[in-house]
C-alpha cells in the first residue's frame, strides 16, 4: 500500500509515494521505483545532494527504506554516495541522452509495430488502466506518478513481444534518461496530449493498423529528446 502524505506537509514539497506496479513487489523496491521516477522527471536534479531523512520526509516514508533504495540506485549508477551527507544525483550528458533515445527508437518502434499483428487483444486491453493512469496523472500534474505509470505501460507493452531481455534493456535505458522538460510541458498544457497518445496507441494496436502504430510510436518517442533538452 502506498504511504500517505502527512497532513502537515505541503503538497508541493512532499509528493505522496505512488502506488507502484510491475514486477517489483517489496516496499524497498517500490520506494526505489518512486525515487527513480523522481530522477527521470527531473524533480531530483543532477549534482544536488539529497539526504535519506530529507527524501523520507518528502515522500512521507521512513528513512531506512529510502536509504536502502538509494543504495540500489547507486549500484545502477543513478546516484553517487556522499559520505556523511547523502546521495548526489549523477550528471547525464546530452550525448548520452541522445544515445539512449536513439537506441530506444531502434528497439521500441519496430517491436511495438510488430505487435499490431501478433498481440492478443485481451492482453492489450489489460494495459488500458495503466494508459488511463498516465492521463489522470497528467491532469493532476503529478509528474512522478506520470513517469511511473508511463514506465509500467511501455514495459508491459514490450513484454507482449515475449523477449524478457529486450524489456530489461529498455527498462535500464528509461531509468538512465532524464525528462527535465516535463514541468514545462505541464505548464504549457501539452502534457495531457502526450498522455493521451498511450490510448491512441492502444486503439491502433487493437485495430491491427501497423502504419498508425508506427506513426504514433515515432511521434511519441520523438517527444523524448525535447523533454530532456527543455531543461538541460
Amino acid at each position: 500500500m502506498a504511504a500517505q502524505r502527512s497532513s502537515s506537509t505541503p503538497p508541493a514539497a512532499a509528493p505522496a509515494l505512488p502506488q507502484l506496479g510491475g514486477r517489483r513487489s517489496s516496499y524497498r523496491e517500490r520506494v526505489a521505483d518512486a525515487l527513480r521516477a523522481a530522477l527521470i522527471a527531473g524533480e531530483l536534479r543532477p549534482g544536488e545532494v539529497y539526504s535519506a531523512p530529507g527524501l523520507a520526509a518528502r515522500f512521507g516514508v521512513s528513512a531506512t527504506p529510502v536509504r536502502e533504495a538509494m543504495l540500489d540506485l547507486a549500484k545502477e549508477g543513478l546516484v553517487d554516495t556522499v559520505p556523511n551527507k547523502g546521495f548526489r544525483v549523477t550528471q547525464v550528458s546530452e550525448k548520452q541522452l541522445d544515445e539512449y533515445t536513439h537506441i530506444r527508437a531502434l528497439v521500441e518502434i519496430p517491436t511495438v509495430t510488430a505487435l499490431a499483428g501478433t498481440a492478443d487483444p485481451v492482453s492489450l486491453e489489460a494495459l488500458r488502466p495503466a494508459a488511463r493512469e498516465i492521463v489522470v496523472a497528467a491532469v493532476a500534474g503529478d509528474l512522478i506518478a506520470y513517469v511511473e505509470a508511463d514506465t509500467r505501460f511501455h514495459l508491459g507493452l514490450l513484454a507482449l513481444a515475449g523477449n524478457a531481455h529486450l524489456v530489461e534493456v529498455v527498462r535500464d535505458l528509461r531509468g538512465r534518461s532524464r525528462l527535465y522538460g516535463l514541468t514545462a510541458l505541464l505548464e504549457s498544457g501539452r502534457l495531457l496530449a502526450s498522455a493521451e497518445e498511450h490510448l491512441e496507441l492502444l486503439d491502433a494496436l487493437l485495430a491491427r493498423d501497423e502504419r498508425a502504430v508506427r506513426e504514433v510510436m515515432s511521434r511519441h518517442l520523438g517527444h523524448v529528446r525535447g523533454l530532456w533538452a527543455a531543461g538541460a
